[in-house]
């Protein structure tokens, strides 16, 4: 099904940021502001102050345009591709179908290995959500050995991904030759692969990150085919004792910078943040981003609070991406059970799916939101009312709610009980106290409190 409609690639600045600054609703604003609830007039506004974005490449077909910014719900971003080891196309439009299935507003493609261009082509033509991607990745692809990769290379394969439709790119721009020095006494270095690959090419060639010497260059890319700068943070920190240290500020103040220059050339643009934090320093993190970009939409991965828990990195990162989004994050990168420990399968998606829906959900509460709110209220005057199908409809996972119900209380006949398998009828606090006749409560306690008050006079 065809969501939206599109202007020529070749028409004069048309995207979304430069027709906002115009004063236009585009198609597209129109949509991503029904989907939120919100006038399209805000949204409009909020695009032109390059506080949200809508990402949205003119050639990407199948799109149904969404918002991310403060003014929106927080929204999930899942990570899927191919790696050189493993994988298959057909595994990896499966995972997009539990993308979809399980809420993730996003999707990136970070296929490395055989069949890039191919994977990204099925992930495009089945895709409603915007697809982002890390175009490095493609271009160290076509070459034998890093060292080898040419700025026009690079140049290259982002003219390519933004013509199949890309709505957008992770640009590692931000990492300086002078800020390499900086991570030297890291417990963990570098561990962004787009930020590593840069790092590695700088220090061999002894110069200046090919990406920042020619940002120019792939802003007119960009603003041809509106594609959203999302700007990498190649120096985040990937260990808590890395976090907040002069390597991921400096980077940070960089970003700032190129935020500014996106926004000259009405290039839609959102900054990517760390990584490893622990708790306390989470809404630091945030705030500055937002001083030093600009307002630009912060889009973090978790963040982890602890490293103690591979293979369970879905809930120490979805701690920390429910705080941030609190405290204003706009997009959480999702992480899976996998992260630090291999390339996730279909399960480990769905995992780290749910848990990023919950932690989105609990910073939607957290802001403010009245949606959010009525979710909430509708699912627990469900639960109050024993009304389990009801309750199993608005969970975030319905299946596993219903299973885990069903698999202590099977029978048919608990699907009305008004008791679960924890308390049973005896214990149950919501069945012993449902049938109360309020109007005679009332009467006795104000008796008592009378009585009480006659016994004090005396």
């Amino acid at each position: 099904m065809q969501h939206r409609s599109s202007f020529p690639a070749d028409a004069d600045c048309r995207t979304q940021l430069a027709l906002a600054k115009r004063g236009v609703v585009s198609p597209e604003m129109r949509r991503a502001a029904e989907r939120e609830g919100l006038d399209p007039e805000l949204v409009r506004a909020e695009v032109a102050a390059g506080r949200m974005i809508v990402p949205a490449n003119v050639n990407h077909r199948a799109l149904d345009p969404i918002a991310i910014g403060l003014q929106a719900r927080v929204k999930i971003n899942a990570n899927i591709g191919r790696s050189q080891v493993t994988s298959s196309i057909a595994e990896e439009l499966r995972k997009l179908e539990l993308c979809a299935r399980f809420g993730a507003d996003t999707v990136m493609d970070l296929s490395t290995g055989k069949e890039i261009v191919e994977t990204r082509q099925a992930i495009i033509e089945a895709a409603e959500m915007p697809l982002g991607t890390v175009p490095i990745y493609e271009a160290v692809e076509r070459v034998k050995r890093i060292e080898d990769l040419t700025p026009e290379l690079l140049l290259e394969v982002i003219e390519e991904q933004a013509e199949q439709g890309v709505d957008y790119m992770t640009i590692h721009a931000g990492v300086l030759l002078e800020h390499l020095p900086l991570v030297q006494h890291r417990v963990c270095g570098i561990v962004s692969r787009g930020g590593g690959l840069l790092a590695r090419w700088m220090v061999h060639h002894r110069r200046e990150n090919p990406l920042y010497e020619h940002f120019d260059r792939v802003l007119a890319i960009c603003r041809r085919h509106d594609v959203t700068i999302s700007l990498g943070d190649g120096l985040r920190p990937g260990a808590i004792a890395d976090a907040c240290d002069a390597a991921q500020y400096a980077e940070l103040d960089t970003l700032g910078e190129l935020v500014r220059r996106c926004r000259e050339r009405d290039v839609q643009v959102m900054v990517e943040g760390p990584g490893h934090i622990p708790l306390h320093r989470l809404q630091e993190n945030v705030e500055r981003q937002q001083r030093v970009c600009d307002g630009a939409p912060f889009y973090t991965l978790g963040p982890l609070v602890t490293d103690v828990a591979p293979g369970y990195d879905h809930i120490t990162s979805a701690i920390g991406a429910a705080v941030v989004g609190w405290h204003g994050t706009s997009l959480l990168c999702y992480v899976t059970p996998k992260e630090h420990l291999g390339l996730p399968n279909e399960e480990d998606v769905r995992q780290g799916l749910v848990a990023y829906r919950i932690a989105a959900h609990a910073a939607d509460l957290a802001r403010g939101n009245r949606a959010a709110y009525r979710w909430d209220r509708a699912i627990s005057e469900a639960r109050f009312a024993f009304d389990w199908r009801r309750q199993f409809e608005l969970a975030i996972d319905p299946e596993t709610a219903q299973a885990m119900h069903d698999e202590t209380l099977p029978d048919d006949y608990f699907k009305s009980a008004e008791f679960c398998s924890m308390c049973g009828p005896k214990y149950c606090p919501m069945h012993n106290f449902r049938n109360v006749d309020w109007e005679e409560l009332r009467r006795t306690v104000a008796a008592r409190r009378a009585q009480r008050a006659g016994a004090a006079a005396v």
